[in-house]
Protein backbone atom coordinates (compact mmCIF):
# COMPACT_ATOMS: atom_id res chain seq x y z
CA UNK A 1 0.00 0.00 0.00
CA UNK A 2 1.44 3.35 -1.09
CA UNK A 3 0.07 6.25 0.94
CA UNK A 4 -0.11 9.45 -1.06
CA UNK A 5 1.20 12.57 0.68
CA UNK A 6 -1.66 15.01 1.03
CA UNK A 7 -1.84 18.24 2.90
CA UNK A 8 -3.49 19.36 6.08
CA UNK A 9 -6.69 20.47 7.82
CA UNK A 10 -8.86 17.83 6.19
CA UNK A 11 -9.78 14.28 6.95
CA UNK A 12 -9.38 11.85 4.08
CA UNK A 13 -11.50 8.94 3.05
CA UNK A 14 -9.51 5.74 2.60
CA UNK A 15 -10.78 3.97 -0.53
CA UNK A 16 -10.23 0.48 -1.83
CA UNK A 17 -8.01 1.85 -4.61
CA UNK A 18 -5.75 3.38 -1.94
CA UNK A 19 -6.59 6.99 -2.84
CA UNK A 20 -7.76 9.64 -0.44
CA UNK A 21 -10.46 12.20 -0.99
CA UNK A 22 -11.18 15.14 1.31
CA UNK A 23 -14.19 15.25 3.59
CA UNK A 24 -15.19 17.66 6.34
CA UNK A 25 -12.29 19.47 8.05
CA UNK A 26 -11.52 17.82 11.37
CA UNK A 27 -7.88 18.14 12.41
CA UNK A 28 -4.56 19.37 11.06
CA UNK A 29 -2.92 16.01 10.29
CA UNK A 30 -1.01 14.85 7.23
CA UNK A 31 -1.05 11.49 5.51
CA UNK A 32 2.60 11.18 4.50
CA UNK A 33 4.14 9.08 1.79
CA UNK A 34 6.91 6.97 3.28
CA UNK A 35 9.34 8.59 0.82
CA UNK A 36 8.55 11.97 2.38
CA UNK A 37 10.34 10.90 5.57
CA UNK A 38 14.02 10.40 6.38
CA UNK A 39 14.61 8.09 9.35
CA UNK A 40 17.82 8.99 11.18
CA UNK A 41 18.69 7.80 14.69
CA UNK A 42 17.10 5.05 16.76
CA UNK A 43 15.92 6.14 20.20
CA UNK A 44 15.27 2.58 21.28
CA UNK A 45 11.93 0.97 21.99
CA UNK A 46 9.11 1.28 24.50
CA UNK A 47 7.12 -1.61 25.96
CA UNK A 48 3.68 -0.92 27.34
CA UNK A 49 2.39 -2.32 30.61
CA UNK A 50 -1.10 -3.18 31.76
CA UNK A 51 -1.68 -1.39 35.08
CA UNK A 52 -4.27 -1.96 37.79
CA UNK A 53 -4.57 0.84 40.35
CA UNK A 54 -4.07 0.44 44.07
CA UNK A 55 -7.11 -0.29 46.19
CA UNK A 56 -6.30 -0.20 49.92
CA UNK A 57 -7.22 -3.08 52.17
CA UNK A 58 -9.96 -1.87 54.52
CA UNK A 59 -9.71 -4.93 56.74
CA UNK A 60 -9.53 -4.76 60.49
CA UNK A 61 -6.64 -2.98 62.04
CA UNK A 62 -4.76 -2.49 58.82
CA UNK A 63 -0.98 -2.25 58.79
CA UNK A 64 1.22 0.43 60.28
CA UNK A 65 4.90 0.95 60.94
CA UNK A 66 4.26 1.13 64.67
CA UNK A 67 6.67 -1.24 66.35
CA UNK A 68 8.03 -3.99 64.14
CA UNK A 69 4.96 -6.20 63.79
CA UNK A 70 4.81 -6.21 60.00
CA UNK A 71 3.42 -9.23 58.21
CA UNK A 72 5.58 -8.99 55.09
CA UNK A 73 3.63 -11.68 53.28
CA UNK A 74 0.43 -9.75 53.83
CA UNK A 75 2.10 -6.56 52.69
CA UNK A 76 3.14 -8.25 49.46
CA UNK A 77 -0.42 -9.47 48.89
CA UNK A 78 -2.06 -6.08 49.45
CA UNK A 79 -3.72 -4.14 46.68
CA UNK A 80 -0.64 -2.52 45.22
CA UNK A 81 -0.60 -1.73 41.52
CA UNK A 82 -0.17 -4.92 39.56
CA UNK A 83 1.86 -4.79 36.37
CA UNK A 84 1.52 -7.22 33.51
CA UNK A 85 3.95 -7.04 30.57
CA UNK A 86 2.28 -5.86 27.39
CA UNK A 87 2.75 -7.57 24.08
CA UNK A 88 3.35 -4.40 22.06
CA UNK A 89 6.84 -2.93 21.66
CA UNK A 90 7.00 0.41 19.85
CA UNK A 91 10.20 1.64 18.18
CA UNK A 92 11.23 5.31 18.35
CA UNK A 93 13.41 7.26 15.90
CA UNK A 94 14.50 10.78 15.15
CA UNK A 95 14.11 11.99 11.58
CA UNK A 96 13.08 14.82 9.30
CA UNK A 97 10.50 15.57 6.66
CA UNK A 98 12.28 15.50 3.31
CA UNK A 99 9.53 16.91 1.11
CA UNK A 100 5.91 17.97 1.07
CA UNK A 101 4.14 19.86 3.87
CA UNK A 102 6.57 20.73 6.66
CA UNK A 103 9.64 19.94 4.56
CA UNK A 104 12.84 20.16 6.61
CA UNK A 105 11.06 19.89 9.95
CA UNK A 106 12.70 17.74 12.64
CA UNK A 107 10.47 14.90 13.81
CA UNK A 108 10.11 11.97 16.19
CA UNK A 109 8.80 8.74 14.64
CA UNK A 110 6.86 6.09 16.52
CA UNK A 111 6.60 2.74 14.74
CA UNK A 112 3.90 0.30 15.85
CA UNK A 113 4.49 -3.32 14.79
CA UNK A 114 2.38 -4.75 12.00
CA UNK A 115 -0.60 -7.04 12.44
CA UNK A 116 -4.03 -6.50 10.98
CA UNK A 117 -6.68 -5.72 13.61
CA UNK A 118 -4.15 -6.35 16.36
CA UNK A 119 -3.66 -4.65 19.71
CA UNK A 120 -0.83 -2.62 18.15
CA UNK A 121 -3.14 -1.36 15.41
CA UNK A 122 -5.74 -0.40 18.00
CA UNK A 123 -3.16 1.48 20.06
CA UNK A 124 -1.86 3.36 17.01
CA UNK A 125 -5.38 4.29 15.96
CA UNK A 126 -6.27 5.34 19.49
CA UNK A 127 -3.19 7.55 19.80
CA UNK A 128 -3.97 9.19 16.47
CA UNK A 129 -7.59 9.76 17.47
CA UNK A 130 -6.56 11.22 20.83
CA UNK A 131 -4.26 13.77 19.23
CA UNK A 132 -6.86 14.57 16.59
CA UNK A 133 -9.28 15.49 19.37
CA UNK A 134 -6.71 17.72 21.10
CA UNK A 135 -5.18 19.59 18.15
CA UNK A 136 -6.35 22.42 15.85
CA UNK A 137 -8.79 23.11 14.33
CA UNK A 138 -10.66 21.16 17.04
CA UNK A 139 -9.20 23.72 19.44
CA UNK A 140 -8.31 27.36 18.83
CA UNK A 141 -4.79 27.31 20.32
CA UNK A 142 -2.10 24.65 20.08
CA UNK A 143 -1.97 22.64 23.33
CA UNK A 144 1.27 23.84 24.93
CA UNK A 145 1.89 20.82 27.11
CA UNK A 146 0.94 17.94 24.81
CA UNK A 147 3.19 16.64 22.03
CA UNK A 148 2.13 17.65 18.52
CA UNK A 149 1.23 14.87 16.08
CA UNK A 150 1.88 15.88 12.46
CA UNK A 151 0.40 12.78 10.83
CA UNK A 152 1.28 9.22 9.89
CA UNK A 153 1.96 6.68 7.17
CA UNK A 154 2.13 2.95 6.58
CA UNK A 155 5.10 1.54 4.59
CA UNK A 156 4.08 -0.50 1.57
CA UNK A 157 7.14 -2.68 1.11
CA UNK A 158 10.10 -4.17 2.95
CA UNK A 159 10.51 -5.36 6.52
CA UNK A 160 8.30 -2.59 7.87
CA UNK A 161 5.40 -3.15 5.45
CA UNK A 162 2.04 -2.83 7.14
CA UNK A 163 3.40 -1.11 10.24
CA UNK A 164 1.69 2.02 11.52
CA UNK A 165 4.08 4.99 11.82
CA UNK A 166 3.10 8.16 13.65
CA UNK A 167 5.02 11.37 12.95
CA UNK A 168 5.46 13.87 15.79
CA UNK A 169 7.06 17.29 15.76
CA UNK A 170 10.38 17.12 17.59
CA UNK A 171 10.05 19.30 20.68
CA UNK A 172 12.60 17.31 22.68
CA UNK A 173 13.75 13.71 23.05
CA UNK A 174 14.68 13.52 26.74
CA UNK A 175 11.98 12.33 29.13
CA UNK A 176 11.51 13.45 32.72
CA UNK A 177 12.58 9.97 33.82
CA UNK A 178 15.80 10.16 31.82
CA UNK A 179 16.63 13.58 33.26
CA UNK A 180 16.02 12.32 36.79
CA UNK A 181 18.33 9.36 36.23
CA UNK A 182 21.02 11.55 34.69
CA UNK A 183 20.80 13.90 37.66
CA UNK A 184 21.19 10.95 40.03
CA UNK A 185 24.29 9.93 38.08
CA UNK A 186 25.70 13.44 38.49
CA UNK A 187 25.26 13.07 42.24
CA UNK A 188 27.02 9.71 42.07
CA UNK A 189 29.99 11.08 40.13
CA UNK A 190 30.27 14.30 42.15
CA UNK A 191 29.76 12.69 45.52
CA UNK A 192 26.59 12.49 47.55
CA UNK A 193 27.30 15.87 49.20
CA UNK A 194 26.73 17.49 45.78
CA UNK A 195 23.02 17.23 46.47
CA UNK A 196 23.56 19.71 49.29
CA UNK A 197 25.21 22.28 46.98
CA UNK A 198 22.67 24.94 47.88
CA UNK A 199 22.63 26.82 44.60
CA UNK A 200 22.49 23.76 42.36
CA UNK A 201 19.99 22.00 44.62
CA UNK A 202 17.68 25.01 44.50
CA UNK A 203 17.87 25.17 40.71
CA UNK A 204 17.14 21.46 40.42
CA UNK A 205 14.21 21.74 42.83
CA UNK A 206 12.80 24.64 40.81
CA UNK A 207 13.30 22.60 37.62
CA UNK A 208 11.42 19.61 39.04
CA UNK A 209 8.58 21.84 40.24
CA UNK A 210 8.29 23.33 36.76
CA UNK A 211 8.21 19.86 35.18
CA UNK A 212 5.42 18.86 37.55
CA UNK A 213 3.55 22.15 37.06
CA UNK A 214 3.60 21.85 33.28
CA UNK A 215 2.71 18.16 33.46
CA UNK A 216 -0.40 19.03 35.47
CA UNK A 217 -1.25 21.80 33.00
CA UNK A 218 -1.09 19.25 30.20
CA UNK A 219 -3.20 16.79 32.18
CA UNK A 220 -5.76 19.48 33.04
CA UNK A 221 -5.98 20.37 29.35
CA UNK A 222 -6.49 16.73 28.31
CA UNK A 223 -9.22 16.33 30.93
CA UNK A 224 -10.90 19.54 29.76
CA UNK A 225 -11.16 17.94 26.31
CA UNK A 226 -12.89 14.88 27.80
CA UNK A 227 -9.84 12.65 27.44
CA UNK A 228 -7.92 10.58 29.97
CA UNK A 229 -4.20 9.90 29.63
CA UNK A 230 -4.08 6.48 31.37
CA UNK A 231 -0.35 5.94 30.85
CA UNK A 232 1.21 8.77 32.84
CA UNK A 233 4.70 8.20 34.21
CA UNK A 234 8.32 9.45 34.03
CA UNK A 235 8.70 8.34 30.39
CA UNK A 236 5.49 10.01 29.23
CA UNK A 237 6.73 13.56 29.88
CA UNK A 238 9.19 14.87 27.28
CA UNK A 239 11.41 17.91 27.89
CA UNK A 240 12.78 20.42 25.41
CA UNK A 241 15.83 21.07 27.61
CA UNK A 242 17.71 19.58 30.55
CA UNK A 243 19.45 22.84 31.41
CA UNK A 244 18.43 23.78 34.95
CA UNK A 245 20.13 27.19 34.82
CA UNK A 246 17.09 28.82 33.25
CA UNK A 247 19.01 30.07 30.20
CA UNK A 248 16.52 28.21 28.01
CA UNK A 249 12.88 28.15 29.13
CA UNK A 250 11.63 24.67 29.96
CA UNK A 251 8.72 23.24 28.02
CA UNK A 252 7.38 19.87 29.22
CA UNK A 253 4.86 18.01 27.08
CA UNK A 254 2.78 14.89 27.67
CA UNK A 255 3.21 12.03 25.20
CA UNK A 256 2.20 8.36 24.84
CA UNK A 257 -1.57 8.58 24.38
CA UNK A 258 -1.97 5.01 23.10
CA UNK A 259 -4.14 4.14 26.12
CA UNK A 260 -6.00 7.45 26.19
CA UNK A 261 -9.71 7.06 26.88
CA UNK A 262 -12.49 9.20 25.43
CA UNK A 263 -14.88 10.15 28.24
CA UNK A 264 -17.10 12.52 26.28
CA UNK A 265 -20.86 12.05 26.39
CA UNK A 266 -20.82 10.56 22.92
CA UNK A 267 -17.66 8.49 23.33
CA UNK A 268 -17.19 5.86 20.64
CA UNK A 269 -14.55 3.13 20.56
CA UNK A 270 -13.40 0.93 17.67
CA UNK A 271 -11.60 1.18 14.35
CA UNK A 272 -8.44 -0.84 14.81
CA UNK A 273 -6.30 0.71 12.05
CA UNK A 274 -5.13 4.13 11.01
CA UNK A 275 -7.04 3.68 7.76
CA UNK A 276 -10.31 3.52 9.70
CA UNK A 277 -9.50 6.80 11.41
CA UNK A 278 -8.64 8.54 8.13
CA UNK A 279 -11.78 7.14 6.55
CA UNK A 280 -14.34 8.12 9.16
CA UNK A 281 -12.65 10.86 11.14
CA UNK A 282 -13.85 9.19 14.35
CA UNK A 283 -13.63 5.75 15.95
CA UNK A 284 -16.50 3.36 15.32
CA UNK A 285 -17.68 0.68 17.72
CA UNK A 286 -15.48 -2.40 17.45
CA UNK A 287 -13.76 -4.47 20.08
CA UNK A 288 -9.97 -3.72 19.87
CA UNK A 289 -10.19 -0.17 21.21
CA UNK A 290 -12.84 -1.13 23.72
CA UNK A 291 -10.32 -3.53 25.21
CA UNK A 292 -7.82 -0.73 25.81
CA UNK A 293 -10.26 0.85 28.29
CA UNK A 294 -11.76 -2.37 29.65
CA UNK A 295 -9.43 -2.53 32.66
CA UNK A 296 -10.24 1.06 33.63
CA UNK A 297 -14.00 0.48 33.56
CA UNK A 298 -13.65 -2.80 35.43
CA UNK A 299 -11.84 -0.98 38.22
CA UNK A 300 -14.38 1.86 38.12
CA UNK A 301 -17.18 -0.65 38.60
CA UNK A 302 -15.34 -2.25 41.53
CA UNK A 303 -15.02 1.19 43.16
CA UNK A 304 -18.74 1.95 42.78
CA UNK A 305 -18.46 4.30 39.79
CA UNK A 306 -21.35 3.18 37.62
CA UNK A 307 -23.04 6.26 36.19
CA UNK A 308 -21.48 8.06 33.23
CA UNK A 309 -20.42 11.02 35.37
CA UNK A 310 -18.96 8.80 38.10
CA UNK A 311 -17.01 6.75 35.57
CA UNK A 312 -15.59 9.93 34.06
CA UNK A 313 -14.65 11.27 37.49
CA UNK A 314 -13.08 7.95 38.45
CA UNK A 315 -10.93 8.08 35.30
CA UNK A 316 -9.81 11.62 36.11
CA UNK A 317 -8.97 10.57 39.68
CA UNK A 318 -7.06 7.58 38.29
CA UNK A 319 -4.92 9.91 36.15
CA UNK A 320 -4.30 12.15 39.16
CA UNK A 321 -3.18 9.12 41.18
CA UNK A 322 -0.66 8.28 38.44
CA UNK A 323 0.49 11.91 38.52
CA UNK A 324 0.98 11.54 42.28
CA UNK A 325 3.30 8.59 41.72
CA UNK A 326 5.14 10.73 39.17
CA UNK A 327 5.47 13.49 41.78
CA UNK A 328 6.98 10.97 44.22
CA UNK A 329 9.40 9.69 41.56
CA UNK A 330 10.55 13.19 40.61
CA UNK A 331 10.98 14.09 44.29
CA UNK A 332 13.10 11.05 45.12
CA UNK A 333 15.04 9.99 42.06
CA UNK A 334 17.11 13.18 41.47
CA UNK A 335 17.70 14.02 45.13
CA UNK A 336 18.49 10.67 46.78
CA UNK A 337 21.75 8.75 47.01
CA UNK A 338 22.15 6.78 43.75
CA UNK A 339 20.96 3.20 44.00
CA UNK A 340 19.08 3.78 47.25
CA UNK A 341 15.63 3.82 45.65
CA UNK A 342 13.98 3.02 42.32
CA UNK A 343 10.48 3.47 40.96
CA UNK A 344 9.06 0.03 41.89
CA UNK A 345 10.58 0.17 45.39
CA UNK A 346 9.23 3.67 45.97
CA UNK A 347 5.78 2.62 44.82
CA UNK A 348 5.78 -0.43 47.08
CA UNK A 349 6.93 1.73 49.98
CA UNK A 350 4.00 4.11 49.55
CA UNK A 351 1.31 1.62 48.56
CA UNK A 352 2.14 -1.55 50.47
CA UNK A 353 4.29 -0.66 53.45
CA UNK A 354 2.46 2.54 54.40
CA UNK A 355 -0.88 1.97 52.65
CA UNK A 356 -0.71 5.53 51.27
CA UNK A 357 -0.18 7.07 54.72
CA UNK A 358 2.12 9.80 53.45
CA UNK A 359 2.73 11.30 56.90
CA UNK A 360 4.07 7.99 58.20
CA UNK A 361 6.12 7.56 55.03
CA UNK A 362 7.75 10.95 55.61
CA UNK A 363 8.88 9.99 59.13
CA UNK A 364 10.36 6.78 57.79
CA UNK A 365 12.17 8.52 54.92
CA UNK A 366 13.56 11.22 57.22
CA UNK A 367 15.32 8.54 59.24
CA UNK A 368 17.30 7.41 56.17
CA UNK A 369 20.13 9.86 55.42
CA UNK A 370 20.25 8.70 51.81
CA UNK A 371 16.79 10.21 51.22
CA UNK A 372 17.24 13.55 52.99
CA UNK A 373 17.36 15.44 49.69
CA UNK A 374 13.89 14.17 48.74
CA UNK A 375 12.50 14.92 52.20
CA UNK A 376 13.90 18.47 52.02
CA UNK A 377 12.31 18.99 48.60
CA UNK A 378 8.86 17.88 49.75
CA UNK A 379 9.27 19.82 53.01
CA UNK A 380 9.31 23.12 51.08
CA UNK A 381 6.62 25.64 52.02
CA UNK A 382 5.85 24.00 55.33
CA UNK A 383 5.61 20.46 53.98
CA UNK A 384 3.41 21.42 51.02
CA UNK A 385 4.94 18.70 48.86
CA UNK A 386 3.92 15.95 51.25
CA UNK A 387 0.46 17.50 51.57
CA UNK A 388 -0.07 17.51 47.80
CA UNK A 389 1.34 13.98 47.47
CA UNK A 390 -1.08 12.73 50.13
CA UNK A 391 -4.03 14.38 48.39
CA UNK A 392 -3.14 12.94 44.97
CA UNK A 393 -2.61 9.45 46.40
CA UNK A 394 -5.72 9.56 48.59
CA UNK A 395 -7.12 5.98 48.81
CA UNK A 396 -10.64 7.39 48.36
CA UNK A 397 -10.77 8.36 44.71
CA UNK A 398 -13.65 10.80 45.19
CA UNK A 399 -11.47 12.87 47.53
CA UNK A 400 -8.54 13.32 45.14
CA UNK A 401 -8.07 16.81 43.67
CA UNK A 402 -8.46 17.51 39.97
CA UNK A 403 -5.41 18.37 37.91
CA UNK A 404 -6.57 22.00 37.89
CA UNK A 405 -6.84 21.98 41.69
CA UNK A 406 -3.30 20.60 41.97
CA UNK A 407 -2.05 23.64 40.06
CA UNK A 408 -3.61 25.87 42.72
CA UNK A 409 -1.93 23.99 45.56
CA UNK A 410 0.83 25.98 47.33
CA UNK A 411 3.47 23.45 46.23
CA UNK A 412 2.82 24.03 42.51
CA UNK A 413 1.11 27.41 42.38
CA UNK A 414 3.11 29.87 40.31
CA UNK A 415 4.50 32.93 42.04
CA UNK A 416 2.94 35.89 40.23
CA UNK A 417 4.46 38.54 42.51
Amino acid sequence: MKLAGVTTRKSFQFCNDHRFRPQTARCSLIIFDEDDIVVETSLGSVSFMSVSSYTPDQGEGGLTMAGSNLDLDKIQRQGEQSLAPGSVKVRLYTGRIKRGPGGGKRIILKAYPSGSRSEADAMAANELAAHASLQPPTVVMEPQHVTVLLGGFSPAFGSTAGEQWLVFRKDGATTAGQWAQETAQYVSQSGFLAVFDRGKAQRQQAFVKEILRQTMKGLAYIHSRNRLHQSLGPSSVVLNTTDTSGSRPLLARLQDLAFSVDVSDAALYGGATLADIWEKGTIDTKDPLKQLAANLWRRADQEGARTQMERRNFGIADDVYAAGLLLAYMAFMPFCAPGSIDAPSLQRLLESTFRLDVKAAREYCEADERWLGAVAFLDNDGGAGWDLLGAMLCPQWRQRPTAESCLNHPFLKEDTS
